[in-house]
């Protein structure tokens, strides 16, 4: 990615803004491109991605105003075509409409059943999951009866808005009032589901709920095994996917799920390579010994310090594999970003740590140089 790269700006631009100001124009002959225009871009530069949205939002409401009666005949005749229906995947849509989702739910939480068939329309153009939930949480059972008929939608966008509006730990998104279980039976008939934009989102679902209730996920994972709706490979896919953060924590009923054994007999020993600096890398060799083939899942987790003495431990995918002849060789070059925005580094002692099958195994100290 360029050092220079700003999504805000790639996605919400005076580009994307003419763009938008001609479908208006299209739709509404008195719609003042000119003034829209000027009024968003007045603003746009100093604002960062989510307060672009509203900001956008806002300006639409000033260039067509009223309420969600007196707007949706120009907001629906605005939209260009629907996304691609031939397509199953990775179709996102253009961040410019989420605007739309915002300008809804401002002007039409009093008229929860047009709003939601506006937001019907507008998640086939770009997804809806944020605008959805000011409505689940003002109208949860005229909301809920909807999302049940959605789930037989002939779109896969609006058949994924299901799963992803109701997540627990929607990023971005407004909490919701739902309970953990409320939103299952919908999960039990979108898990079946042939495209894969869908069931991705079903096992995020998932996923959000093993932070609260891991029990409760294992459970309906092994009865949609039992049930066979979907393909085996994609549930096995949904499933690995859906158990990543517990897999992570090691969480051995997870690990039993996915085929490995957290009480296999496994022996490990790690060297470190050369200096680990800051702007370079940690490099280290890790050898696994056992008996016969048996299947391993190998992480590896680095103990960093942090500002003030504490540390804090993050997990890493090393690799899933099998031992071979009672043996498995590994390697890996870790990264040491001088220039991360998210995470500083700070130099002094750390430690190295390898989790097979959830269970640390080893570990060995290492300075980390400035």
């Amino acid at each position: 990615m360029a050092q220079n790269f700003s999504l805000k700006d790639q996605l919400f631009n005076a580009e994307k803004t003419r763009y938008l100001a001609g479908l208006f124009a299209a739709a509404d002959p008195g719609f003042d491109t000119d003034a829209f225009q000027a009024k968003v871009m007045s603003r746009l530069p100093d604002l960062e991605l989510k307060e672009r949205m509203a900001w956008i939002a806002t300006c639409l409401q000033q260039a067509v105003p009223g309420d969600l009666p007196h707007v949706a005949p120009t907001l629906l005749a605005a939209l260009p075509p629907p996304l691609d229906p031939t397509k199953t995947d990775d179709d996102f849509g253009d961040f410019i409409f989420a605007p739309l989702g915002d300008w809804v739910v401002d002007v039409g939480l009093d008229h929860p059943d047009l709003a939601l068939d506006v937001i019907e329309e507008l998640t086939q153009r770009f997804s809806m999951e944020w605008a959805i939930r000011p409505f689940l949480n003002h109208h949860p059972d005229k909301v809920m009866a909807r999302l049940e008929d959605w789930c037989d939608h002939d779109s896969y966008h609006v058949r994924r808005l299901v799963s992803e509006g109701t997540r627990p730990r929607l990023p971005w998104g407004q909490a919701v009032g739902l309970n953990l279980t409320d939103p299952l039976p919908l999960l039990d008939r979108l898990h079946a589901d042939r495209t894969r934009y869908v069931t991705r989102s079903v096992a995020n679902h998932l996923n959000d709920i093993t932070k609260k209730d891991p029990e409760l996920v294992l459970s309906r994972l092994q009865s949609w095994s039992q049930d066979a709706h979907q393909d085996a490979d994609e549930l096995r896919w949904m499933t690995t996917h859906t158990l990543r953060g517990l897999v992570k924590s090691g969480h051995p009923k997870a690990m039993k799920m996915l085929g490995f054994d957290p009480e296999a007999e496994v022996s490990v020993n790690i060297a470190v390579l050369g200096e680990a600096r800051i702007g370079g890398a940690l490099e280290f060799d890790v050898a696994l010994t056992g008996e016969g083939d048996q299947p391993v899942l190998v992480d590896y987790i680095v103990h960093f310090q942090r500002p003030g003495g504490k540390t804090s431990a993050k997990v890493h995918k090393l690799k899933q594999s099998a031992l071979r002849d009672g043996a498995l060789k590994l390697g890996k070059k870790h990264k040491l970003k001088a220039d991360a925005t998210t995470f500083k580094l700070v130099p002094g002692a750390h430690r190295l740590e390898i989790q097979v099958n959830g269970r640390v195994r080893a570990g060995i100290d290492f300075e980390l140089l400035g």
